[in-house]
């Protein structure tokens, strides 16, 4: 065996060992970005919009995948035990930090098995019912009818654990009304069916409903961030409604799967980054209420870390059991 064989060996296993090396030709083929909820809500409107953009800079599709189920838990296994190459990554939100205080069998460690990539925003949800019954910020008519009806309000969810679930239970404790919740595939088919007059109402996004907002089909009561938003300057905040102690949002990031090299890591922030500073971006989800903002890796870490704290004890005191 020769030196330069010899050589020529150690270099390819030294380059593949090397996240640089394995990045320089990155990407060279179509990237999965995976959406643990159903098509058309807010996370797979914020996905599509990103993922247009990445495509359009990195030259290579990047396809929006839904993968809905199990309170987001299926899309995120998906992604936790895929190849660490950079060819699959995923939206991961507030309901997979919540989970480990929710679910005693999990797959995957939401700490332990993604590579934060980048935080893309966040957005205070709006509590919806069906317009036929409601006006826009109609929130005290809501509980009213709510303690008169002697029934439980049906609050549709996209399943335990979620934002949607844990506003409905916060709405219970502060009203003083009881709630059933009753769990969905996501907040598409849960304002669907909100829409029918089906279950009384949904906790959301604006950008989940904005689509049956804007047909007339539902009507929003309630804001659940520190002030109103622009688009429904009619609708009150949690704290105007004096339900002061509601005050919640969602937020979304893209991960990878753990062991991914670093300087894909790094190209990826960099191209999410962008996308989200883009005016087309930002002219398509600006006016549906989500704040956008990213993050270097790092911070979305400490992020990740802070929230899954945060909502171990919140869900405690909140009394929600695992299950």
């Amino acid at each position: 065996m020769t030196l330069r064989y010899l050589t020529a060996i150690f270099s390819v296993s030294l380059a593949a060992h090397v996240p640089g090396a394995q990045a320089a030709g990155y990407p060279d083929k179509p990237i999965r970005l995976i959406v643990p909820w159903a098509a058309g809500g807010s996370t797979d409107a914020l996905a599509r919009a990103v993922a247009q953009r990445m495509s359009e800079s990195m030259g290579q599709p990047v396809v929006v995948e839904n993968r809905a189920g199990a309170s987001g838990r299926i899309g995120a296994e998906a992604v936790a035990k895929a190849a660490p190459d950079g060819y699959t990554l995923g939206v991961i939100e507030l309901a997979h930090a919540v989970a480990p205080s929710v679910f005693r069998q999990m797959s995957y460690d939401v700490l332990r098995d993604f590579a934060p990539v980048s935080l893309l925003g966040e957005s205070p949800l709006v509590l919806f019912a069906d317009s036929a019954r409601y006006r826009p910020g109609d929130i005290q008519r809501f509980l009213a009818d709510a303690r008169q009806s002697g029934k439980p309000v049906q609050l549709a969810t996209s399943g335990n654990g979620t934002i949607s679930h844990l506003a409905g239970k916060m709405l219970e404790a502060q009203a003083a009304i009881p709630v059933d919740a009753v769990p969905y595939r996501g907040s598409a088919p849960a304002l669907t069916d909100v829409s029918a007059q089906l279950v009384s109402g949904h906790f959301a996004t604006l950008a989940s409903g904005s689509s049956l907002l804007g047909g007339g089909k539902i009507t929003a009561l309630m804001v659940t961030g520190p002030s109103r938003l622009a688009a429904l300057p009619n609708v009150p905040t949690s704290t105007e409604a004096r339900l002061p102690a509601l005050q919640v949002s969602q937020w979304w990031a893209v991960v990878a799967p753990a062991r991914t090299p670093t300087a894909v890591i790094t190209r990826l922030n960099d191209e999410v980054r962008a996308a989200l500073a883009n005016p087309q971006t930002r002219a398509r989800l600006d006016s549906q209420g989500i704040d956008l903002k990213a993050s270097t890796p790092a911070q979305l870490g400490d992020r990740l870390r802070g929230e899954v704290d945060r909502w171990a004890q919140l869900v405690k005191q909140a009394g929600i059991q695992p299950e």
